[in-house]
């Protein structure tokens, strides 16, 4: 069996390895769009911020392919989809016929559709090469304006503060990380973000980028202009639909798939950020990982359904730990919140509860019980009038 599967991120790579795991015989042909071996996204962030080397941003160390004999045939991106004849074309005129077919497309950085976004000095980060180009623009300047106050917005905000830029973020919303906080544990996350001499702008809409030919600032909607050598552009990514949509694949949202993960036509799999299942797009690293998993096995004709994953992700912003598990924002009614907050420490926790089930919750500060009340969260656990107590530190979980 040859299979092929376009795209080297974290999904294209999680699959090629369970497929290995799973059939020592079965041919896997990896077609990667970047010229670098895999690298986990979060490392980025790492290097950006120059706390960890070029050599150390990889995930597995050379050799690490050829011992699993997967083909990976870096710098060749995936151009057309033949699903007739089970076969796609790349960008440098290379054919690849396959049993099966697995998407892993990810996502590509959005960039707004603001005036003067053409202009050099302005950047999205989504790959290393990115990385790269913002690092050697760096050079010289010392003012950077983020335009996004989510996660990566304010990593990378971090990032070039530690390099010695003086950074403000802009934030359309009223608080930082809109879809992980809500407001009193985004108060908690302005205060640390600006004791480490960032500055915060919310509700600030940017209506354009200043400058002649290179980016020299931005000019908010409200007509307040903020000085800047270097403009980075955090405002979220989408799905890359485009080959999928060519190739005539059910497309809404994302790349529609069922639950073995397969698409619209027979033999072609999807998983990752691209992927749009019973309604829903994800774009988490624990959905990308369970959704390559559950694909190999598909592929492999051993039965493995999907059935979602619990929207929890623990993510490092700004070197705080935030950990949003499940219904964390609810807006109907029904639910019970229970808070803690420390603002020295930036210590931040919630518990949403519903008919005495815990059903959601955020852990900000601290990874001291993250696992565990990622798992109450997951199976549902019924708490009744214990709720508040689950945010004491020495609460012992195991009563549960």
């Amino acid at each position: 069996m040859r299979v092929v599967i376009a795209g080297n991120g974290l999904a294209g790579t999680m699959a090629a390895k369970t497929l290995r795991e799973l059939d020592a015989g079965v041919e896997i042909v990896v077609l990667a769009a970047e010229a670098h071996p895999y690298y986990p996204r979060p490392n980025l962030i790492d290097y950006l911020a120059g706390r960890l080397p070029l050599d150390r941003v990889f995930a597995f160390p050379p050799g690490w392919t050829e011992k699993n004999r997967i083909d990976v045939r870096l710098g060749r991106a995936v151009e057309t989809i033949r699903p007739a004849s089970r076969e796609v074309l790349t960008a440098d005129g290379g054919r690849e016929p396959y049993d099966a077919l697995l998407l892993a497309l990810g996502s590509v950085a959005a960039l707004p559709p603001i005036p003067g976004a053409e202009k050099r000095g302005v950047f999205t980060l989504k790959t290393l090469d990115d990385a790269q180009a913002i690092l050697d623009d760096l050079k010289g300047r010392s003012r950077v304006a983020v335009i996004g106050g989510g996660v990566l917005g304010l990593e990378i905000a971090r990032a070039l503060t530690l390099r010695g830029a003086a950074v403000t973020v802009v934030e359309v919303f009223n608080r930082l990380l809109p879809r992980q906080l809500d407001g009193a544990g985004a108060s908690v996350l302005r205060e640390q973000i600006e004791r480490l001499g960032i500055a915060v702008r919310l509700q600030a809409e940017t209506g354009a980028i200043l400058g002649g030919d290179e980016a020299s600032g931005l000019r908010l909607k409200g007509g307040e202009e903020i000085a800047a050598d270097m403009i980075v552009a955090a405002v979220g990514v989408r799905p890359n639909l485009e080959i999928a949509r060519t190739a005539g694949l059910a497309v809404e949202r994302g790349l529609v798939v069922d639950d073995d993960l397969a698409t619209s036509r027979p033999g072609i799999f999807a998983a990752g950020d691209v992927v749009q299942h019973r309604g829903r797009v994800y774009g988490i690293i624990p959905a990308a990982f369970d959704q390559a998993r559950a694909a190999a096995h598909n592929i492999l004709g051993q039965t493995k359904p999907y059935q979602g994953s619990v929207v929890s992700n623990t993510l490092k912003v700004a070197g705080l730990y935030v950990t949003s598990i499940g219904e964390a924002q609810p807006e109907a009614p029904g639910y019970i919140e229970f808070r803690r907050e420390d603002r020295d420490t930036g210590i931040y926790k919630k518990v949403v509860l519903k008919d005495g089930v815990l059903v959601g919750a955020v852990w900000m500060g601290t990874k001291a019980g993250v696992t565990e009340i990622s798992r109450a969260v997951a199976s549902g656990t019924k708490v009744g009038a214990r709720g508040e107590s689950l945010l004491d530190d020495a609460f012992d979980f195991t009563l549960l």
